[in-house]
């Protein structure tokens, strides 16, 4: 679910363009396989919204427009700028929460609000889809370069967060896509896929447990899972199926009552995150002339008989 005038600059799209929305560059695709809007602040996915069926198989027409809701949800009410659009698939780099090495820096790093530019918009690689190419506009850390490349078609969606080291010393790297998913309602949400494995529970202060059986939201939860497994999260509504490569934390966030500021009452139930991390549990030390990909891959399933 994305904003009423979000959508109505998706809906005046034929094919791409640029636009601006609550003071923010954006890039526009409204296309014969589907629809996709992207933040240049941030290089963030904003909405995604195939055009095939529940089954996978590619429409031959464009559904009316608006009649159909995107994967990922969008507050209503964001923040303005330079503050941060909650929603959509954020990128947290080169850190993850607080987690900057001397505890000053930004939540989540500066790429999460850094201006960012298109380097390239290949829509021949297949017939039914696009490759978006992106990168900072300018340097955001002394040693790491990112670059993200969003990989979009009529059954899936791929987003990835490439890092390069350039520097002289090694360099410890924690991050995320943290993506927002649209849901029916959250209580009524499973996340399959993560039964067994130990968590760290953030609002325990970092206790340890084990997930007994598949993961219900009943209420506010922070957790980070040691996982690279791939989960589906069940809306009762709509299955998806989230995979990721170069990630062993995912982690599940709800804000239960405790809504942020930028989030109204009436949506605090339309919401789940879902996020491919690494974390303070799990870093990755990248030495000069490495690099480390972190990517999530988003694709619905058919709901069970």
């Amino acid at each position: 679910m994305i904003p009423d005038t979000l959508r109505q600059l998706i809906d005046a799209t034929d094919g791409q363009r640029e636009a601006e929305w609550e003071g923010r560059r954006l890039l526009l695709l409204n296309a014969q396989w589907g629809e996709l809007a992207i933040s240049l602040q941030g290089a963030q996915v904003l909405h995604f919204l195939p055009f095939a069926d529940e089954a996978g198989r590619a429409s031959s027409t464009r559904p009316a427009p608006g009649t159909e809701d995107g994967w990922l949800w969008v507050t209503p009410t964001p923040q303005a700028m330079p503050g941060a659009i909650r929603g959509g698939i954020p990128v947290c780099w080169p850190w993850f929460a607080d987690e900057s090495p001397d505890g000053k820096g930004p939540m989540h790093g500066p790429a999460r609000t850094a201006p960012w530019r298109v380097d390239a918009v290949d829509d021949s690689v297949s017939g039914s889809g696009v490759e978006i190419h992106l990168s900072p506009e300018e340097r955001l850390h002394d040693q790491l370069v990112p670059n993200v490349v969003i990989h979009a078609n009529d059954k899936r969606l791929t987003v990835e967060l490439m890092t390069r080291h350039a520097g002289t010393t090694p360099v410890k790297l924690t991050g995320a896509l943290h993506s927002y998913f649209a849901v029916a309602d959250t209580h009524r949400c499973r996340v399959e896929g993560l039964a067994g494995a130990r968590y760290l529970d953030k609002l325990e202060h970092f206790a340890e447990h084990h997930q007994q059986g598949e993961l219900g939201i009943r209420g506010a939860l922070d957790r980070i899972y040691q996982s690279n497994r791939a989960v589906v999260l069940d809306d009762g509504q709509r299955r998806l199926l989230i995979s990721k490569q170069g990630s062993d934390s995912t982690v599940v966030w709800h804000p239960g009552d405790g809504l942020p500021d930028d989030t109204p009452a009436s949506a605090g139930l339309r919401f789940v995150c879902v996020e491919a991390a690494c974390t303070r549990v799990d870093p990755v030390w990248l030495v000069p002339d490495s690099q480390h990909l972190l990517s999530t891959t988003i694709v619905r399933e058919e709901q069970p008989a």
